[in-house]
């Protein structure tokens, strides 16, 4: 009987565990990015984010397209994940630093951000092609081909203060 209710409690605490592990994080937008990464001693990202194309690709859509979502899935962050992990983040911020960094609710921190691996542990995306094809990429109907080394270096926005 001891060993019926020490499996009992044992499934009872992994099913609980892994509830209280499974994180969904939230989408908090660029302005709360902006806070630390727009610092020139960090590099000035959210500065090169917002003169870039990602920051206005809801701009370039026209008519129906600006309300549809097989054209938002691309050209905004908050039109293209589900509703209920949106925070703090608009439609109208385009291709924010979360589509590709990923939802930033558990790694904004600076305490976190300070650690690279706890800030993976949290949810950051350090994004590599596969995430940048997610939108560029043949369904696209402007597609001219995407030569990833090329636009990486054009949207570049290091941190002089990571050693790498």
């Amino acid at each position: 009987m001891n060993y019926k209710k020490l499996m009992f409690l044992l499934s009872l605490a992994m099913i609980l565990s892994s509830v209280a592990l499974a994180q969904d994080y939230k989408y908090i937008g660029a302005a709360k990015c902006k806070m630390c990464h727009n610092k020139p001693t960090t590099g000035e990202q959210y500065k090169k984010w917002a003169a870039g194309p990602h920051a206005h690709a809801m701009e370039s859509l026209k008519g129906a397209d600006a309300t549809n979502p097989k054209c938002l899935k691309c050209h905004s962050t908050a039109a293209s994940v589900d509703k209920s992990l949106i925070a703090s983040i608009k439609v109208e911020e385009g291709v924010s630093c979360e589509s590709c960094h990923g939802p930033g609710s558990a790694y904004k921190s600076a305490a976190i951000m300070k650690n690279l691996k706890m800030a993976q542990s949290k949810g950051l995306v350090l994004p590599d092609e596969k995430v940048c094809k997610k939108c560029h990429n043949e369904e696209s109907p402007n597609y001219k081909g995407f030569n990833f080394a090329e636009y990486k270096a054009k949207i570049a926005h290091p941190d002089p203060a990571v050693k790498k």
